[in-house]
């Protein structure tokens, strides 16, 4: 490198993210967003920002385990460091072909989220990675390597040092630090150090080989054996404290043939597929766990359509209710979560907000119903898609050890959406038909995010890995919903994650070699998915919904009556006639064909909506294919003749009867003593019991009474006459700020260039300062009397100069400007900014000061 190249060469992040292009700063705001909310006021926070430990923390989490170990290498190496070292901790001495080929991509994606900087002669890794990454007894390295011979030694006596260089062959220097640093050389000088190994006894080789991957850490005596006495008398073991000793790095990479890592992962494991199938067979499937997903939701809201549970003091559904619930569903409990958050999540259910707080449905619900099949399955599936919701972390624990219940607080997961989204592509990115094997996805996601690997996860209290679960929950949740059918991505799944239609495995660039800057594609971890506008998610459930409709059945008039009492529906009926028969009759069983079973207490149901007998005659003659079995023809008029006999109203209540026979029966009864009845009149009763328990008990003892109202009318039970207020769906929680767009990024990287403009544009001296002073330094803003600051833009109204001003908006944020003044009249300056590359007004009072810029600035 010459003279003029050193020079040049970038001294600080901020200097290297000053010579970056816009281009490069909108990848490093897209990857890291975090440091773009507030907007930096220059180059210089935007550097300071990306070197917090917060900020570095969430940038590491996000490299692909390749990169990573990349990023460790570097922290162990010396600062700053060559290309060739990296080179050689990643690939070792024998330069493994694959793995030098995809160290270049590795450092390009690490300079493009400036974790690392610098030219390919002094690549440096930023500090706070360094030492979250570097080894250290307290922190582990993953590469297993402990401390150099220098920081091993540091605390030890000068006359120690001298005996191991003796041990070992070394002339004695004068001081420490010559005698440490000889020690070094000699341990990386691999022919020396051969020919030193070469010496060891068998049984010395054998520890050395058990420290060799880590942990380099060890236990020994205050008496030690002999082939560990040679050890530490040759400083191949040095003491860090009593009883302990270390490998130190220089002997481990010796040992490792150079490489920092026991298996370098250049290249993502494959998704494998487990079996395949017709895409059309996939179809089929998916669209049929489509049909039962609707079927479900609808089920669970008629099932809550008169209220719902009850809502826990703590918020969301008591283990009882979610039980009761699953049975009702006839699914495991697990599964009854997720549907019922589903439900709440598309906004379709939430709390009536009542004192006797329930459960209920939405008026969005009405709506839902009333859409078409295959725009109500797309809605649920993009709703699910997004949400952060996480219904598989259900009877769990929190951080509090309080069990986790559905519909309650504490259940989002930010990292939801983007595992689902990935697990999904991943899919997709296998060929049509194609299902793939669960260890290959949880092996590819863990290439992809290794700091997010198994670990504590303190909200539920697992130990398992949280993405992992997710990932599992994406592939079961997504069959449950049919966007896969029997393991494969269906056509609609693919038009909801916006991957085209037939979607091959694209055949993989060639390698670029050497260290370039430039990161191909299919080798950048994926980043976070950017939260869809309102349009982009419209599009893409629009499209789904157009692959699906099709696939759809046409719905059914007509349903098959029985001898037995039981209606046969071989396919999923009409709106309408689903409603009046789940009304007339009880679901027996679901499947492909749905089976409904008449009953007296079904028959009464339809009666107590206001229907008649022969209005029930008619609709099973005109939507049954085969001829109204007699004994279901009797069971209606069986029941309609002794429906509505008696009436029951408020009194507390009362009933009301023209046959006083009846009544005399009713009263002769002993079920009838809890209800407080008396006779009135020969054929009134009354009870101390509210209508409605007065109406359960008459039934519970075998009678079909009607309720009426003040007036004598009566009163028909809806059972779609429960909703909440309108609720609006909850919110998904974001992983961290959002990715910003195009047109933020675009706003914020023209006010950082600004600012940083304004910070370093060379000043006069002696402007805002005492004479003979300094100019102010970068980030201080200039200072002037009133007087001086109008006289110099006056003048520089006169001669066209620019000048460097401080300035405090109306919101009492401060700023550099660098700014040519126009006109100044009225106590405002207008003038061309050159920080905003536009034309603006100043109040001359807000202005702190103002300062000359040198002749070359300009």
């Amino acid at each position: 490198m010459s003279t003029e190249e050193k020079s040049a060469a970038p001294r600080s992040l901020a200097e290297a993210l000053r010579v970056r292009d816009d281009v490069s700063l909108a990848a490093l705001l897209r990857s890291r967003p975090d440091l773009v909310t507030p907007v930096p006021t220059d180059l210089t926070q935007l550097a300071t920002r990306a070197g917090t430990r917060a900020s570095v923390v969430r940038a590491l989490e996000r490299l692909d385990r390749f990169t990573l170990q990349t990023a460790e290498a570097l922290a162990v190496a010396a600062d700053p460091a060559p290309y060739d070292e990296l080179l050689g901790l990643m690939a070792g001495d024998e330069r493994d072909p694959v793995v030098a080929a995809a160290v270049p991509r590795a450092v390009a994606l690490l300079r493009e989220q400036a974790l690392v900087w610098g030219a390919d002669d002094r690549l440096r890794l930023v500090r706070t990675a360094r030492e979250l990454l570097a080894p250290s007894p307290q922190h582990p390295s993953p590469t297993g390597l402990g401390p150099t011979v220098r920081e091993a030694t540091a605390g030890m006596s000068p006359g120690r040092i001298q005996e191991i260089l003796a041990a070992v062959g070394l002339p004695s220097t004068h001081d420490s630090v010559s005698a440490v640093s000889a020690l070094g050389a000699l341990f990386a000088d691999r022919p020396r150090m051969a020919a030193l190994l070469a010496g060891l006894p068998g049984e010395s080789r054998e520890v050395l080989d058990r420290l060799v991957w880590g942990p380099p850490y060890g236990q020994v005596t205050h008496d030690p054996a002999t082939h560990l006495r040679r050890l530490l008398d040759g400083g191949l073991l040095l003491p860090t404290a009593p009883g302990t000793v270390v490998l130190p790095r220089e002997v481990a990479l010796h040992l490792r043939a150079g490489r920092a890592h026991r298996t370098p992962e250049p290249v993502p494991p494959p998704v494998e597929a487990a079996a395949t199938h017709r895409p059309q067979i996939v179809d089929a499937t998916a669209a049929g766990q489509a049909l039962t997903a609707l079927a479900t939701v609808e089920e669970l809201l008629k099932e809550w359509d008169e209220g719902g549970p009850a809502v826990l003091r703590a918020g969301g559904l008591s283990v009882r209710d979610l039980k009761r619930t699953a049975v009702a569903l006839d699914v495991p409990e697990p599964v009854a979560a997720f549907w019922v958050e589903l439900a709440y999540a598309s906004g379709l259910i939430a709390s009536d907000g009542e004192a006797d707080e329930r459960y209920a449905a939405t008026p969005a619900y009405d709506e839902w119903r009333e859409l078409p099949p295959a725009e109500r399955w797309a809605g649920l599936a993009g709703t699910w898609l997004t949400a952060t919701r996480t219904p598989g972390v259900v009877g769990g624990r929190d951080a509090k050890d309080r069990t986790l219940s559905a519909l309650g607080p504490n259940l989002d997961r930010s990292a939801a959406p983007e595992v689902r989204h990935r697990v999904l592509a991943l899919l997709a990115g296998l060929p049509e038909g194609a299902s793939p094997t669960e260890e290959s996805v949880l092996a590819r996601l863990r290439w992809e995010r290794p700091l997010r690997g198994p670990r504590r996860d303190g909200r539920d209290g697992q130990d398992d890995d949280l993405r992992t679960r997710l990932a599992r929950w994406t592939l079961s949740e997504a069959e449950l919903l049919g966007i896969t059918g029997r393991g494969a991505l269906a056509a609609p799944g693919r038009a909801l994650i916006g991957a085209p239609e037939s979607a091959r495995p694209a055949k993989a660039p060639e390698a670029a070699e050497g260290p370039g800057d430039k990161l191909p594609v299919h080798h950048r971890t994926p980043p976070a998915p950017a939260p869809p506008s309102p349009a982009e998610h419209a599009a893409a459930t629009a499209r789904a919904a157009r692959l699906l409709a099709p696939l759809f059945p046409e719905p059914l008039d007509h349903v098959l009556l029985q001898a037995d009492l039981t209606a046969v529906a071989p396919g999923p009926l009409e709106p309408a006639l689903a409603d009046v028969l789940g009304v007339l009759a009880d679901v027996e069983s679901k499947g492909g064909a749905t089976v409904y079973r008449f009953t007296p207490g079904s028959v009464r149901r339809a009666l107590d909506a206001g229907q008649t007998a022969a209005d029930l005659h008619a609709f099973l003659a005109r939507h049954s294919r085969t001829p109204v079995p007699q004994p279901l023809t009797y069971l209606i008029d069986d029941v309609a003749r002794r429906h509505g006999r008696l009436r029951v109203g408020a009194a507390s209540a009362y009933v009301r009867c023209d046959d006083d026979a009846t009544l005399d029966e009713i009263l002769a009864d002993k079920r009838a003593a809890g209800l407080g009845l008396r006779r009135l009149a020969p054929t009134v009763l009354a009870a101390q019991a509210d209508p409605a328990a007065l109406l359960e008990g008459l039934r519970g003892m075998g009678f079909a009474p009607a309720a009426e109202s003040a007036a004598g009318d009566v009163l028909i039970a809806r059972a779609d006459a429960r909703r909440t207020p309108p609720r609006a769906a909850p919110e998904p929680v974001p992983d961290g700020p959002p990715v910003p767009d195009d047109t933020l990024l675009t706003a914020a990287i023209r006010a950082v260039r600004a600012g940083d403009l304004a910070a370093t544009a060379p000043r006069k001296p002696g402007a805002g300062s005492e004479a003979g002073d300094a100019p102010a330094a970068g980030g201080q803003l200039p200072r002037t009397a009133a007087a001086e600051t109008l006289a110099t833009m006056q003048a520089a109204v006169m001669t066209g100069e620019a000048l460097w001003i401080g300035y405090v908006n109306a919101e009492g944020a401060a700023s550099q400007r660098v700014i040519a003044p126009i006109r100044v009249e009225g106590g405002f300056v207008t003038a061309y900014d050159h920080t905003a590359d536009e034309v603006r007004t100043y109040p001359l009072h807000r202005v702190t000061g103002v300062a000359e810029l040198a002749d070359d600035a300009t």
